[in-house]
């Protein structure tokens, strides 16, 4: 195991042979990365206190921080976080406890809090916030502190949802190969 991918207490990431884990970026405990996840430098995966999963050909850019809420008395599942298919996280996107669909890009900056729920094929603006509990709905952008419905994106715009993810598989397939 690389030294930027570390266990925590007796738990190990589990990382598809397909990944591209850039070793600059950190992954720490129960983290399960599906087929063509890519994870870039200063990225951190930190699945120490709860559970984070992340599907094929989803993609987490530089300086992301993904984390979760820990179990206890009032909340036995604590808050894990639980990411879809063909999801782009931006650059210093934090993301702690929350459930997103497939097909989602989270745009720069933008802030996603525990037991919010992100369902299929969704765009959040860059520098949003989305606080705790909230759920959104399927077809929308999002933008605003807190998120507000800005309007229903465009076909345009869900084609470029998978487009996203994809070109961020062929990009880290380029980096796989040439090291």
């Amino acid at each position: 195991m690389h030294p930027n991918i570390r266990p925590y207490l007796n738990t190990r990431p589990q990382i598809d042979t397909s990944c591209y884990i850039d070793p600059m970026s950190i992954v720490v405990g129960d983290v399960v990365l599906a087929e063509n996840v890519s994870v870039w430098p200063f990225a951190v995966i930190r699945g120490d206190v709860n559970s984070i999963r992340i599907g094929k050909n989803s993609n987490v850019q530089d300086h992301a921080m993904l984390h979760v809420s820990h179990k206890k008395a009032d909340k036995p599942n604590g808050s894990p976080l639980i990411i879809g298919e063909d999801v782009t996280i931006g650059h210093h996107v934090t993301l702690h406890g929350c459930t997103i669909g497939n097909r989602v890009l989270i745009g720069i900056n933008s802030i996603i809090l525990d037991d919010v729920l992100i369902p299929n094929d969704v765009m959040i603006g860059a520098g949003t916030l989305v606080p705790p509990g909230k759920v959104l709905e399927s077809g929308w952008l999002y933008v605003g502190s807190p998120a507000k419905k800005a309007r229903p994106l465009t076909e345009k715009e869900l084609a470029f949802l998978s487009y996203s993810a994809q070109n961020y598989v062929k990009v880290s397939t380029n980096y796989l190969n040439q090291t």
